[in-house]
């Protein structure tokens, strides 16, 4: 937002300090290595990084227009902070979830203005991934909905509408088809490496769908879909396959562990573990 120019001030917004430091060092190298590559000049860089306001003071977000929300996957945290926000923040201050996989509807509930809510979902790595899903509920205003919606066009991503269902539209097409990859190995039909290359080039992906789950974290893909199963029982597509659990038991989460479908030595991918 800060880098779009249609900003004249940015509050970033984290109780402990610690935290909010590791953010604003996050901030400056990924400004830095914008600059390092050409894509941003050194004054605009520090144009940008001058509209930053950090704080631990939930005091200073009292004026704004339009909030971000971008805490871990957790209902009780923001159900928390939603409370606190509701409380601190001017009537007219939109609040916008980042959440990837939690009702964007209970969070209005908590947050005390239902018709002020809306989410919006940014894809990872945020400053180079296009797309942002802007989520609407039963009880958004549609006037707030316009303005998240004309606000992710105005700081240069995609917007695409969506209702509140799980996953949106990216995971909830998405996971599913992870999901089935992995049952096929459960069955013993296809193998990691086969499933993988068809899909790259029968279907046009750029990375197979086990090669991917790794590169999620075979832990999150397992929340994600555990939450799933839990609120839609009934719902066929939402299943947890046995390998998934048992890798995520015995800690083999993928890319980050160095071990999942696949060998991992930091972000290359080895051979397939047999």
């Amino acid at each position: 937002g800060a880098a779009s120019g249609i900003h004249s001030e940015v509050i970033a917004f984290e109780p402990e300090q610690q935290y909010l430091d590791r953010g604003k060092d996050r901030i400056e190298k990924s400004i830095a290595k914008l600059v390092s590559k050409g894509k941003m000049t050194q004054e605009a860089a520090d144009e940008t990084l001058g509209k930053i306001t950090f704080t631990t003071d939930m005091a200073q977000l009292m004026d704004t227009d339009f909030i971000v929300e971008a805490v871990i996957e957790n209902i009780n945290l923001k159900r928390d902070l939603y409370s606190e926000l509701g409380q601190v923040c001017k009537p007219e201050t939109i609040f916008a979830s980042n959440t990837s996989s939690l009702s964007i509807s209970e969070m209005a509930g908590f947050s005390g203005r239902p018709q002020n809510f809306v989410g919006v979902h940014f894809f990872n790595p945020v400053q180079l991934m296009k797309l942002v899903e802007v989520i609407h509920t039963d009880q958004t205003d549609p006037a707030v909905f316009d303005k998240a919606y004309q606000w992710v066009q105005d700081i240069g991503k995609v917007p695409v509408s969506c209702g509140d269902t799980p996953g949106f539209i990216v995971n909830r097409l998405l996971v599913p088809a992870l999901m089935q990859a992995m049952l096929m190995v459960d069955r013993g039909e296809a193998s990691v490496r086969d499933i993988d290359v068809s899909m790259q080039l029968g279907a046009g992906h750029p990375m197979g769908p086990l090669h991917l789950a790794d590169y999620i974290g075979l832990d999150t893909c397992c929340f994600i879909v555990k939450g799933w199963v839990e609120l839609f029982p009934d719902e066929p597509a939402f299943v947890l396959p046995k390998i998934l659990q048992t890798k995520v038991a015995a800690g083999e989460l993928g890319r980050k562990t160095g071990k999942g479908f696949y060998h991992w030595d930091g972000d290359k991918r080895g051979d397939p573990v047999e």
